[in-house]
């Protein structure tokens, strides 16, 4: 592409931008436009003033229109084939009629901010098919930051009809608690054959999953698998009793040759017929609504706190009193909440 075309992309691209108001983006939205979606998403991840406003707005005209998906939640260490197993799952989804959206949250850099973004280039065939839709996401250095847009995202793919709306994590660091605050069904996947089954598993991991799947189970692997499936089951036992009643269960699959995707799917519609009888479907979505008031309160109350002007001037001058050990870093801190209290008066 030259320059002179680049720059003209750019200028149309910009011109859209100026153009862009949040009830025509709803609208178009609606009727299940894919361009407006991402549009929409763009904007609640962008950092400008101008779109933070819009994307508000749009939040705000989408929600009467949400909440009617199953919100997936799938996680697992690196490896474990968590693309692979989506996009066999994916198009098991189209094959029952289902609208799918897919939310992937990718890891990236500390150093340089660069995000890997290959989520689409890991999904071929499921990328290119009807009635779904794909969207990266940088996880950033701020994973509380990400989560919120995911979840805002969730609605604007709800409101554009997608019923069924499947949020990979990056697998690594505390994403997997961030997303099981927003979802309905938390599935976390597992690989068999690596020594101990049992071994590098985080307690906590398993008490939030509502099914474990052991992948690649095909080829010589199958054994191994089955023998995994009933290890962790028997670990399952040992975890106390969930709130809604659910007993979380464990099956085998192979992505590679599609095999069990339908038994997983009814596995997941028996746990959304279970939640809604009693209650506890809908409980649990408020639940995550008020986690997510108090995540955004804080958000807000830091970004205050740390973006001030003053304030960064009295935490730089208390940080070299804390460096040449005349305070201590607690007696800083408290100083700092002090005198920030003060000025809210």
């Amino acid at each position: 592409m030259k320059e002179s075309q680049i720059d003209n992309w750019i200028q149309k691209r910009n011109n859209r931008r100026k153009n862009i108001n949040a009830e025509d983006l709803t609208t178009q939205i609606l009727t299940g436009d894919i361009a407006a979606l991402a549009t929409g998403i763009t904007l609640l991840e962008s950092t400008t003033l101008s779109d933070k406003v819009i994307a508000r707005k749009l939040v705000d005209l989408c929600l009467p229109h949400a909440g009617k998906s199953v919100r997936l939640g799938i996680t697992g260490v690196p490896g474990v084939g968590k693309s692979t197993f989506i996009e066999s799952f994916g198009l098991y989804l189209l094959s029952q009629g289902k609208k799918l959206a897919v939310l992937a949250i990718d890891p990236s850099s500390a150093k340089s901010g660069g995000s890997i973004l290959g989520d689409k280039t890991r999904m071929n065939e499921l990328s290119i098919a009807e009635n779904v839709f794909i969207r990266p996401s940088p996880a950033g250095d701020s994973l509380g930051g990400v989560a919120r847009k995911t979840r805002e995202a969730i609605l604007l793919c709800e409101a554009a009809g997608y019923d069924f709306i499947v949020i990979e994590t990056v697998g690594v660091g505390q994403s997997e608690t961030a997303v099981h605050s927003m979802v309905d069904f938390f599935l976390l996947l597992m690989l068999s054959g690596a020594g101990d089954e049992l071994q590098g598993i985080k307690r906590g991991i398993m008490e939030m999953a509502d099914a474990l799947v052991i992948t690649k189970a095909d080829g010589e692997n199958v054994r191994k698998a089955n023998q995994a499936r009933q290890e962790y089951q028997n670990a399952l036992h040992l975890f106390p009793p969930n709130k809604n009643g659910w007993i979380p269960k464990v099956l085998t699959c192979s992505a590679y040759l599609n095999n069990s995707m339908d038994l997983i799917f009814k596995l997941i519609e028996k746990y959304e017929l279970h939640t809604k009888e009693n209650q506890s479907f809908h409980q649990r979505r408020q639940e995550q609504d008020k986690f997510w008031m108090h995540e955004t309160l804080k958000e807000l109350i830091l970004s205050d706190f740390f973006e001030n002007k003053t304030q960064q001037k009295a935490i730089q001058e208390l940080e070299q009193k804390v460096t040449r050990g005349e305070m201590t870093s607690f007696d800083a801190a408290e100083k700092l909440y002090s005198d920030y209290k003060q000025k809210l008066k």
